[in-house]
């Protein structure tokens, strides 16, 4: 499967400050890849990389093919890039803001315009500047849509909308999703939960992990196992073991690399039969918490 966009160890320093400290990324053709990680990790630095208005330190990127610092003109008339901090002419009405940028993109669809008006919800002579965040970010979106990007970037789109405002944005792009790649920087994971198809973790400028969702959801598990005798945490566990504690008979852990035959033998390897296993499945929000937690790369995670 191609790439939509690569990068091969990249970096970028702001004098002392190290943003990204060697990021391998791989987004495949056609996914929906969010890039998640606590704010400061270096996801807005990644994304201004990508789009050629930061140049790397070192390393290179590729958006859909073309290495980033090539990125300019007609490049980006399959590009659509939103930003939470976008910058309207608040002058502006959107009719005036669209009549402005038909002219630039060949593959404006004045149908998909319409469409859009009418699935977000927007006023049409307005001033720009009148707008809610809401509405502008909206107003962002169908102006990034309407001519058929073949790759949309969103950087922390939904931060502070409401829940309908967000709910709208979402399906907008998911109604859009067979025909482009997207590719959203968050730090909410309720925004992306059920949205992405593939999940990179940033933390501190450093991909901890990039991986389809499914994956990333089966091999993460809660463990509670119930003994005869009180454990004791002084031992050495496996490495995929994480946040091991204990309660009187009973020891709870977080499986990262679960496989049903193989976790089942590490439990008998260290205390042969026990009474009970409990296995339990676990949220995107409770595996970053969990990572997030132990400020380590998960244990068998793919990092690409």
């Amino acid at each position: 499967m191609s790439s939509a966009i690569r990068t091969e160890n990249l970096v970028k320093k702001f004098r002392k400050v190290t943003a990204l400290e060697g990021v391998n990324l791989d987004v495949p053709e056609g996914a929906i890849y969010a890039l998640v990680g606590p704010n400061g990790a270096g996801k807005t630095t990644a994304i201004k990389v990508l789009m050629n208005i930061f140049r790397a330190t070192s390393g290179r990127a590729e958006v859909q093919g073309t290495d980033s610092t090539r990125l300019r003109g007609a490049a980006f008339t399959s590009i659509g890039y939103v930003s939470e901090n976008q910058e309207l002419p608040g002058w502006m009405d959107l009719r005036q803001l669209l009549a402005f940028l038909r002219p630039f993109y060949p593959t404006w669809d004045l149908g998909l315009e319409r469409d859009l008006f009418r699935e977000l919800d927007l006023p049409r002579d307005r001033k720009l500047s009148k707008l809610s965040r809401g509405m502008r970010m909206k107003a962002a979106m169908l102006s990034s849509l309407a001519y058929h990007p073949k790759l949309i970037v969103l950087d922390e789109p939904f931060g502070g909308l409401d829940p309908l405002v967000r709910d709208q944005l979402i399906e907008g792009l998911l109604e859009r999703a067979s025909e482009a790649t997207i590719f959203v920087s968050s730090h909410d994971l309720a925004e992306i939960e059920n949205l992405a198809s593939h999940i990179g973790y940033l933390e501190e400028g450093r991909l901890r992990f990039s991986e389809e969702r499914a994956v990333l959801l089966e091999r993460f598990r809660e463990v509670e196992l119930t003994l005869d005798d009180p454990p004791s945490l002084d031992r050495k566990w496996p490495e995929s073991w994480m946040h091991v504690a204990a309660s009187q008979h009973v020891l709870r852990f977080i499986e990262s690399r679960f496989a049903s035959e193989r976790t089942s033998a590490e439990i008998r390897r260290l205390f042969g039969e026990v009474r009970g296993v409990t296995v339990s499945p676990m949220t995107l929000r409770a595996i970053f918490v969990a990572m997030a937690r132990a400020g380590r790369p998960s244990a068998g995670g793919s990092t690409v």
